[in-house]
């Protein structure tokens, strides 16, 4: 079976030489070239074209989302995979939208380094676990957000509305028609169902949730 071919960009040598060394302890990989630059990536792709190229997003000089975009001009057949200490997932898209097919952390195992490259040879986009998990949890959070949203009353996003202005419980009280006590009861479970801590933090919250109307 023939080999893939791999070129490694990424400024520390040390990192450089070790990839090299796990990459060809195994028979189905063949590390053709190291680059510690942006630049050193782009011409060592359009010189030697390698199946795989392994991409450091924060090298000196030319990034690597930007050494992404010129490998694709001059080595179409090549396909990049972004590496990064970074876990934010809109690392991962930048480097994707620029025309990476892959991103793992460097703190992925030799394993998932293995599958990475052979999803991404394969054709198939791929983005570590790490990466996964995180957004995993975002969307959770986000779905959390969405579920207290859909509890509140008519009447809770009523005195939501009031406490965005500013007004005191009493001002609301007087309003909406209530009593004092009343409006702070609502206040209280306004909290809760958004499980936010004061009024501040909920002042915040509806500033990033448009869709209440608010």
């Amino acid at each position: 079976m023939e080999k893939i071919t791999i070129l490694i960009a990424d400024d520390h040598k040390l990192i450089r030489q070790t990839w090299e060394f796990v990459f060809n302890s195994d028979d189905r990989f063949q590390v053709i070239g190291q680059s510690a630059s942006g630049e050193e990536a782009i011409e060592a792709s359009r010189q030697l074209h390698p199946a795989i190229v392994i991409m450091d997003i924060n090298l000196p000089g030319m990034n690597g989302v930007e050494a992404t975009t010129q490998i694709r001009k001059y080595s179409p057949g090549s396909k990049i995979i972004g590496v990064s200490m970074h876990t934010q997932p809109s690392y991962a898209k930048v480097i994707m939208k620029n025309g990476a097919m892959g991103y793992v952390t460097k703190s992925s195992s030799r394993e998932e380094m293995f599958k990475a490259v052979l999803e991404v040879h394969a054709g198939n986009k791929y983005i570590c676990e790490e990466i996964k998990n995180i957004l995993s949890d975002s969307l959770l959070d986000n779905e959390t957000d969405r579920n207290g949203i859909n509890s509140l009353s008519q009447r809770e996003i009523e005195n939501i509305s009031q406490i965005k202005k500013g007004d005191s419980s009493k001002e609301i009280a007087a309003q909406l028609n209530l009593y004092v006590k009343t409006v702070e009861v609502h206040r209280y479970n306004i909290l809760k169902k958004l499980k936010l801590k004061n009024t501040a933090a909920l002042v915040n919250f509806i500033s990033s949730h448009p869709e209440l109307g608010i």
